[in-house]
């Protein structure tokens, strides 16, 4: 299945939104871009999906949770996947291996503790002896939030469509797809010309400008490093796309 031959049934139009990495102000704007966008000409009826990687590296980590975790609760048409990050935070709040500490701190964890309201004096933490990083977090995070991370599905697939963070396995059934592979891939997935069975959108490898490849649409353009959040939109055969800076 390739785009231009890929469809979205009939009827319904599909939002794919990129990494987000707690820049909460561009994921507002953009939510009103695609507000905008309905009202100008509304179809049947809508998806706005989100490809995860909501947490860690910008300001707003706290923000983008309960933004989302909000919509998802109120807007039967709101869909969250999860994305690595999200995999990392949860992964250091269950301390669920040795590592899992020094990874969420060394991949924008700071941020994210930061959001939450615990202290940082530039990016060195202030520890206390008496409680661990993760207790703390776990301490100040609404337990809704954590809630909402833990539940996060890793993939949706819409028509000729399939979404999720990072990609898939080639040669490897859509269904049977691993875990770790739709939050983590990239060499293998990237450079494959691959007929994977569905058009793949995703996000997790930042780039310039959203790629658009016969076999996958990544919508990932850096938005916390200075890039635009980019979201693709979906209908019928056809696709565009809308950005906010």
């Amino acid at each position: 299945m390739k785009l231009g031959e890929a469809r979205i049934p009939d009827g319904l139009r599909v939002y794919a939104i990129g990494d987000v990495h707690g820049c909460d102000d561009l994921l507002a704007e953009m939510h009103e871009r695609i507000r905008a966008d309905l009202a100008a000409e509304a179809p049947a009826s809508h998806h706005v999906i989100h490809l995860g990687d909501y947490v860690d590296r910008g300001a707003e980590t706290a923000g983008v949770i309960e933004r989302v975790r909000h919509l998802a609760a109120t807007d039967a048409n709101v869909v969250c996947l999860r994305g690595n990050h999200e995999e990392m935070l949860l992964d250091f709040l269950a301390a669920a291996e040795a590592g899992a500490e020094a990874n969420f701190l060394a991949n924008g964890g700071v941020a994210t503790l930061a959001s939450y309201g615990i202290a940082v004096g530039g990016w060195r933490l202030v520890r206390r002896s008496d409680e661990s990083l993760a207790a703390r977090l776990a301490a100040q995070m609404p337990s809704e939030h954590r809630a909402f991370l833990e539940s996060l599905p890793y993939s949706v697939r819409i028509g000729d469509f399939f979404f999720c963070h990072a990609g898939v396995r080639p040669g490897v059934d859509l269904a049977q797809q691993d875990p770790f592979d739709l939050t983590w891939i990239r060499e293998g997935f990237l450079n494959s010309d691959a007929d994977f069975g569905a058009v793949v959108v995703h996000g997790h490898t930042p780039q310039h400008a959203p790629q658009i490849r016969p076999n996958r649409i990544n919508v990932d353009t850096g938005a916390v490093l200075g890039g635009p959040l980019t979201c693709v939109v979906l209908e019928g055969c056809d696709h565009r796309i809308l950005q906010v800076r």
